[in-house]
């Protein structure tokens, strides 16, 4: 079942200045048609809470709302789908505990594994990091603009259709030589939610990536 995929894809995150409900009531005002509510710190309960706030919102605004991870959770809130970040998970045994109606994103830091995402039954995967960022720490090699536009390259001769988006410390400047090697989207976090004006950084995006 092929399932629609937004080309800007935000993701919320732990940050003094704004909530997870307030970063997805923000970004929905400006827009968004999805949201990825990535929260690692709380309890199932307190999860819940945030997640059907968000559900909320996001039904008003027409928005999907992707959960990271917590695949414990399907069926106890209104969730279209979920994004794993393990990068050696089982991608066949998630798309049957989740069934075909649910949206199945991960991470992804090589093209070998962007491969095994397709061929698991993965619907999207993040693609990262484009460069160094703090939201998500990790030491995977960085991207760059010449690997995703290698990465493009190999997923294309292979006849791949699954679209992958360039994410980790992405900024507007980055946007339109990212789409230029034909990335599908991008996935944004810091460079919004931590911005002066969050609404604003959302639209700046929306304007370049989406119209």
């Amino acid at each position: 079942m092929k399932k629609y995929i937004e080309k800007l894809q935000f993701i919320t995150h732990d940050i003094p200045q704004h909530t997870h409900v307030e970063q997805a009531q923000i970004a929905c005002e400006a827009g968004a048609k999805w949201i990825q509510y990535r929260c690692l710190t709380k309890c199932d309960e307190e999860l819940l809470t945030d997640i059907n706030e968000i559900a909320s919102i996001c039904d008003d605004w027409g928005a999907t709302l992707i959960v990271t991870d917590h695949v414990h959770l399907k069926g106890k809130a209104d969730i279209q789908g979920f994004h794993i970040e393990d990068m050696d998970a089982d991608f066949i045994a998630l798309r049957k505990q989740l069934g075909d109606e649910f949206t199945l994103g991960g991470s992804s830091n090589t093209v070998e594994n962007l491969i095994r995402l397709a061929n698991e039954g993965a619907d999207y995967a993040g693609f990262g990091p484009f460069t160094i960022t703090t939201t998500k720490p990790n030491n995977a090699p960085l991207i760059g603009i010449n690997g995703y536009a290698n990465a493009v390259k190999e997923i294309e001769l292979l006849n791949i259709k699954m679209p992958f988006l360039a994410v980790g410390g992405v900024t507007l400047n980055d946007v339109d030589a990212l789409l230029e090697t034909g990335v599908y989207g991008i996935a944004v976090s810091s460079a919004i939610n931590q911005a002066t004006n969050m609404e604003d950084a959302y639209a700046d995006f929306y304007e370049v990536v989406v119209k």
